[in-house]
């Protein structure tokens, strides 16, 4: 299994920026996959979801009606579009699927700083 982000960067509150999650070594369309965020000092946070059934996602709080995740099961690919950043969106983000086991990609930094 492996995952690689790609995608994070500087951007000014406000911004936006779209992360991408390459997958291979399972059978993408058939598994949900989720972004996970962590900031320095803070636990690993929950940010978005989406099953292998198309339209079925879910959000932290603190990203509804900012964030979007969706996938593109032909490429293997899951995204994370995310909008009107904010300094708090700080953090390494990483994209997470269960194959039984839990795997993770190496992450992608977003900073959100003027």
């Amino acid at each position: 299994v492996r995952l690689v982000e790609s995608g994070g960067g500087l951007v000014q509150p406000g911004g936006s920026l779209r992360l991408s999650c390459a997958a291979s070594g399972f059978t993408f369309s058939s598994v949900a996959m989720r972004w996970y965020r962590q900031a320095p000092g803070k636990e690993r946070e929950l940010v978005a979801f989406i099953s292998s059934v198309p339209g079925n996602t879910d959000y932290a709080d603190s990203v509804k009606g900012r964030f979007t995740i969706s996938r593109d099961n032909a490429k293997n690919t899951v995204y994370l579009q995310m909008n009107s950043l904010k300094p708090e969106d700080t953090a390494v983000y990483c994209c997470h699927v269960r194959v039984p086991n839990n795997y993770w990609g190496q992450g992608t930094q977003v900073t959100v700083s003027s």
